[in-house]
């Protein structure tokens, strides 16, 4: 396995650190970690099922998707070590007979190889003989005891299965890692406001997102709703849309918290004519149609999800299968740069204020991007 030089390598031990505060559950609770260590390798065979279903068409997801699943599955095998005292850096290098790559390792030198080349790479035969090897080692796991000597070799053994899958599935190692510590910690830990995302602070202040605002939000006698922002009048009179009402004339709210939180809304910048012109790229590629569309999609899909969860309603948390899907649909615009965890907040503040809204027929949104919140306060007289 040869090192890549456009790809930074990173440690074993570095992941082992970097996920451990990512684990949420019990030190006792291993049967939930067997059994996701279990799902997850399932998950790799399924992204190889579809790429012979599917073939070329699944080409350019296939690397994106076996990627993230075995950093999924890295992640279990690390929480199971943690229950085990086991370490797994020590793991890999009994897996390989104390060959140092360990410590840095990258698992192919070129990513872009063909797939049907990168299957039976490196002399370890079909993907599919790989993957029915590591699916055999995990199974052995679930029957695992709970003690080191015995533990030991079983996970050796589903070590140097797995090292072999992403030696096979052509896929870097040294990215697996990375997106996998990118993926759990931006999910399970606060993220530090000084490394959040800024998108237009460096534009001039006609060009921001207002840095704190109030919108009022109006029902008439009409069943439509109205946004007033500084006296003013934006867009367009809402409804449902729908033949069973369900309060989505008021989802401009979910723009205004995504504003307030992520610092991102090209609906909301359409809506006050704050498109970041001076820079015709950043117009062009953040704030015109598509990236709207984006923004609308995003807020109808979340939605549907919501409505059959009492929107949130007394939730602390929302599913990570639900932001995993919003960060794939965001991909490519500039705030999948945002943590999932800042998206969670988002979410969970944006349907606090959402069913209050529904609740009282209207009501003033106050966002505040200093703060990156989004509050709810009743109409004069309400």
């Amino acid at each position: 396995m040869s090192n890549s030089a456009s790809t930074p390598q990173i440690s074993i031990s570095d992941y082992e650190k970097a996920v451990t505060p990512t684990d949420r559950f019990a030190d006792d609770e291993i049967t939930p970690i067997l059994l996701g260590l279990f799902g997850e390798v399932g998950s790799v065979m399924s992204t190889s099922k579809k790429l012979h279903r599917e073939k070329g068409a699944f080409e350019s997801g296939y690397r994106r998707d076996v990627e993230e699943e075995l950093g999924d599955t890295l992640w279990y095998a690390a929480a199971l070590c943690r229950r085990l005292k086991l370490s797994l850096s020590e793991l890999f290098v009994e897996a390989t007979s104390g060959d140092q790559f360990v410590a840095n390792i990258t698992a192919n030198s070129d990513p872009s190889a063909p797939i049907a080349r990168v299957m039976t790479a490196k002399g370890l035969g079909p993907l599919d003989n790989v993957l029915l090897k590591l699916g055999e080692d995990s199974a052995r796991l679930l029957g695992v005891k709970v003690d080191e000597k015995t533990a030991k070799p079983i996970m050796i053994e589903f070590v140097r299965a797995y090292i072999q899958a992403v030696q096979s599935s052509g896929v870097s190692f040294s990215e697996v890692l990375k997106s996998n510590i990118r993926k759990s910690t931006g999910r399970f830990l606060k993220p530090s406001p000084d490394c959040l995302p800024d998108f237009d602070a460096s534009f001039p202040a006609e060009e921001q997102l207002p840095r704190q605002f109030e919108i009022e939000i109006t029902q008439r006698s009409n069943g439509r709703s109205y946004l007033r922002w500084n006296g003013v009048f934006i867009g367009d009179p809402l409804t449902d849309n729908i033949a069973d009402p369900d309060g989505y004339r008021f989802h401009d709210v979910f723009h205004f918290a995504n504003a307030a939180i992520l610092h991102w809304s090209p609906t909301f910048r359409a809506l006050i004519k704050h498109k970041r012109k001076s820079d015709p790229r950043v117009d062009e590629a953040q704030d015109s149609g598509r990236a709207i569309v984006v923004d609308e999609g995003v807020s109808a899909y979340i939605f549907s999800e919501a409505k059959a969860l009492n929107f949130f309603e007394s939730q602390t948390s929302v599913s990570f299968d639900l932001l995993k899907a919003v960060s794939n649909f965001v991909r490519g615009y500039e705030v999948e740069r945002c943590p999932l965890n800042l998206w969670e907040t988002a979410i969970l503040q944006g349907y606090e204020v959402f069913r209050q809204m529904r609740k009282n027929n209207g009501g003033i949104v106050v966002g505040n991007r200093d703060k990156r919140t989004i509050e709810y306060r009743p109409l004069k007289g309400a």
